[in-house]
């Protein structure tokens, strides 16, 4: 089973920015919420060691689910641009850039591709959420 790591490396209040390591190699970018305590929609998850299971959504379709996550549902790894277009999910792409005034992480679809390609095949994967 594979296991990523997330490393977050920054976070203020605009949100929490990461990489995504697949084994030794970095594969995109990450977008979550800024740290407010665990609230459902609105923060990023707790550093932490989780499962995740391959699901389809009806918004985002073919994706990912984080297991698990005390007292939340529904994380999911998802394609967006803005931490307020995670609700407390994480986001994937490739470059950090302004979007329209805001933080955002840019190319997500490309890199929503490519992640899900890593794990073609795969149902599920441990997901390891450290800060740097």
């Amino acid at each position: 089973m594979k296991v990523f790591k997330l490393i977050r490396v920054v976070e203020n209040e605009h949100g929490t920015y990461g990489v995504l390591i697949d084994e030794d190699t970095p594969i995109c970018l990450t977008l979550e919420r800024p740290w407010k305590n665990n609230k459902r929609n609105i923060s990023c998850i707790p550093t932490e060691i989780y499962m995740c299971r391959r699901v389809n959504s009806p918004r985002f379709g073919n994706t990912f689910k984080v297991l698990n996550v005390p007292k939340r549902t529904h994380i999911l790894f998802h394609k967006g641009n803005i931490a307020e277009g995670t609700h407390g999910c994480i986001i994937v792409g490739e470059l950090f850039d302004p979007l329209g005034g805001e933080h955002a992480v840019l190319s997500s679809g490309k890199a929503f591709k490519e992640f899900k390609a890593i794990l073609d095949g795969e149902h599920q994967f441990t997901l390891v959420i450290s800060s740097s």
